[in-house]
């Protein structure tokens, strides 16, 4: 007999049960579904090495049931929720208008973020040089390049963020 019959049969034989069992532990349908299918393709991939094929019923089982415990483990670290549903909770957050930045308010932004975050940031965007350049230029690693640039933008943003929100504040008070 073919692996691929053997396997065949093996759904044939076992595939109600599991989805009943997957049913029980999920109550939907669909989740049922994958978590049958989920064993099963965990059996194609490693069922070969079960050494005692009669224990192949017992071993999609537990299969079946450490995914549901896995699953159902993300599912409560990091549960899925509706945007309408949580969007009271969500931060407002004021977008920087393209419009309202000036080159001296960049330039003015630019010398109030940490020091270890100015050169690359002036080396990339303002002298146009690659992140090997600056590596080589500044004699530091090229991970501490791209991670004090990431760092630095975070910074730039956040200044620009609070420059915008004051100069908007600014306008509201004489209108």
């Amino acid at each position: 007999m073919t692996q691929e019959t053997e396997f065949e049969k093996l759904v044939d034989l076992y595939y109600p049960s599991l989805y009943r069992f997957a049913y029980s532990l999920t109550r939907q349908e669909s989740d049922a579904c994958d978590l049958t299918q989920e064993t099963f393709y965990i059996w194609a991939t490693k069922g070969h090495q079960v050494r005692d094929k009669s224990k192949a019923k017992s071993w999609l089982f537990t299969t079946l049931h450490r995914e549901y415990l896995q699953r159902f483990r993300r599912s409560s670290r990091f549960p899925q929720v509706e945007i309408g549903s949580a969007e009271p909770e969500l931060p407002e957050i004021a977008a920087v208008s393209p419009e309202r930045l000036d080159r001296h308010s960049i330039l003015g932004a630019l010398g109030k973020i940490d020091d270890n975050f100015q050169a690359v940031i002036a080396l990339f965007y303002l002298e146009d040089y690659s992140y090997p350049e600056i590596a080589e230029i500044l004699s530091i690693p090229l991970g501490t390049v791209k991670s004090r640039i990431s760092r630095g933008i975070a910074q730039l943003q956040s200044l620009l963020m609070d420059t915008t929100a004051r100069a908007h504040a600014k306008e509201v008070g004489r209108g």
